[in-house]
């Protein structure tokens, strides 16, 4: 099992950046990893995903060319650099990893952090 807890949200202004990070309690080089959102009354989507190696990014058109995945495997944390946040961008960010060559659905997914809140007050 794959324990995951995301930190770094918070309260900021349109256009400001923040970076959320999400720590694993074991080694999970070989998990794929993504990052999903949530407002209340929608379903969670896709953000951004990265394979194991971090060779293989995939971000959600809403957020390609503002939002960076990265990981760092020795540290067993992934990343998710917001930039240019836009108001929109609000909801509960979560962090998932997966055994998955998919990477961009829900179900590709077993493990799941808590969340951590962005809100993007305009």
């Amino acid at each position: 099992q794959v324990q995951l807890v995301e930190s770094g949200g918070g309260l900021v202004q349109a256009g400001a950046s923040l970076r959320l990070s999400c720590v694993a309690a074991r080694t999970f080089g070989t998990y794929a990893m993504g990052w999903f959102r949530q407002v209340p009354g929608k379903e969670r989507e896709f953000v951004a995903a990265i394979s194991g190696g971090g060779s293989v990014t995939y971000y959600a058109d809403s957020v390609k060319g503002r939002f960076t995945i990265s990981r760092d495997n020795g540290k067993n944390r992934v990343y998710l650099q917001m930039n240019s946040l836009k108001p929109e961008d609000t909801a509960v960010y979560y962090c998932a990893a997966g055994r998955t060559a998919t990477m961009r659905r829900r179900n590709d997914y077993d493990y799941w952090g808590q969340g951590t809140q962005v809100t993007v007050s305009s």
